[in-house]
């Protein structure tokens, strides 16, 4: 029972970290039908320049204020200056642009920072509790708990404020919303700046437990995507459900069959999802009258 209990822990933790970056696809997703794979390399700025700048100096809860502001206005600048000029290109093309963009940003950070592994202090020590025979570290629960603000955050946003209505409004129906006076641009920008700066806390969260690297991104993006895709591209609540999934279906994979398989489970997910559910679990089969 505490082995089982160990790797559902473990699981639930990094599931965390894929369903934040499953909701930065899906924000970007709903908003422009573009699929962002660089959506990975802003949490890998997230916890990279909050190490160089905590280095350099600079507190901790300060620096992680700076690398999410500063990731932020990356996801913006990624908008302004990679997609919006290509805006009715084809979905290929987009996807090719957010891959280039990923390629691009990890060079960057490989120039700015450096190429070795970092890592952060826990916020609560290092000392794990025992819960029925298991260890969890205080920072796992820091990781849960922050994805679940985020996602508590959301849905208030959402629901509860007229230019969430708006956002949403642009996710339906981009061209309805234009003509009922909705600046969709800003809307698409605004979803980029936003997935970037939750990939970002992310990082931030994340980075004490599993450190991060200048390449941690792509590992992260094709796992967020498969979360995405499991819970049904374009659905929030499937995002998370699909990240948690996956962290969890890697963890057990991980420990009852071997470790070798553990990056395997993503895209043993991907070839599942396409294969017998395309539409994911919360996904909705998409009817277009002709």
């Amino acid at each position: 029972m505490a082995e089982f209990l160990q790797f559902a822990f473990s699981g639930l933790t990094v599931g965390a970290v894929y369903a934040l970056v499953a909701l930065g696809f899906t924000l970007i997703y709903n908003a422009s039908d573009v699929i962002n794979f660089a959506q990975g390399e802003f949490v890998m700025l997230g916890g990279m320049a909050t190490v160089f700048l905590s280095l350099a100096g600079v507190p901790v809860p300060l620096a992680a204020l700076i690398a999410v502001a500063a990731t932020t206005v990356v996801g913006l600048a990624l908008y302004k200056l990679a997609i919006d000029p290509a805006r009715g290109a084809s979905a290929v093309t987009l996807i090719i642009i957010t891959i280039g963009a990923s390629i691009f940003l990890r060079g960057v950070a490989s120039i700015v920072f450096d190429k070795r592994f970092h890592s952060l202090p826990h916020w609560f020590g290092d000392r794990p509790l025992t819960v029925a025979g298991a260890s969890v570290l205080p920072q796992s629960l820091v990781v849960l708990a922050g994805a679940l603000v985020i996602v508590v955050l959301l849905w208030a946003f959402f629901e509860r404020t007229l230019f969430g209505k708006a956002v949403l409004a642009t996710a339906a129906n981009r061209v309805a919303a234009k003509l009922s006076g909705i600046d969709t641009g800003f809307v698409v920008g605004f979803s980029f700046a936003v997935s970037a700066a939750i990939g970002a806390v992310a990082g931030v969260l994340v980075t004490p437990i599993t450190l991060t690297s200048f390449d941690v991104g792509t590992l992260l993006a094709l796992k967020g995507f498969a979360a995405a895709m499991l819970g049904g591209m374009g659905h929030p609540v499937g995002a998370v459900v699909g990240g948690l999934v996956v962290g969890l279906l890697e963890a057990f994979g991980a420990g009852y069959i071997s470790s070798q398989y553990k990056d395997a489970m993503a895209f043993i997910v991907i070839l599942a999802v396409l294969f017998a559910m395309p539409n994911g679990l919360f996904g909705r089969t998409r009817i277009e009258r002709v």
